[in-house]
């Protein structure tokens, strides 16, 4: 039986690790609505609560970093000798959601809480809301 070359062996590896990594969205970049179950409390005992699917933004957005330019080097005494552009999945729009609260003796109280509605790469913020 004839060998495979080592190139052919070396093709047949990557398009197995190409074609592998297509099913996987996460790493795509971009920012999604990702849904996860929230409850919620009316309280620390739990005297009222309900669950809801809420919305949130997940996934991957693009950054770079690269040597300063010249004049940026000079402005900076020479200290800032790397520049990073970065973006993160951010929430762009927001949308309130009853939830419904089952209470002790058959009561129930609805409490409004805020899903994502838009999601987008946007600048990084330590606190945007």
């Amino acid at each position: 039986m004839p060998m495979a070359s080592p190139q052919t062996l070396l093709f047949c590896l990557l398009f197995l690790v190409v074609t592998e990594g297509w099913g996987q969205q996460a790493a795509i970049p971009g920012c999604h609505l990702h849904p996860f179950n929230v409850t919620v409390r009316s309280d620390r005992q739990g005297t009222c609560q309900g669950s809801h699917v809420a919305q949130a933004c997940v996934g991957h957005c693009e950054s770079s970093a690269f040597p300063s330019r010249y004049s940026v080097l000079v402005a900076s005494g020479y200290r800032h000798n790397v520049t990073s552009i970065s973006q993160c999945c951010t929430i762009t729009g927001l949308r309130k959601v009853k939830v419904q609260l089952q209470c002790g003796g058959g009561r129930r109280e609805d409490l409004e809480i805020f899903t994502a509605r838009a999601c987008q790469c946007d600048m990084c913020r330590l606190s945007r809301y």
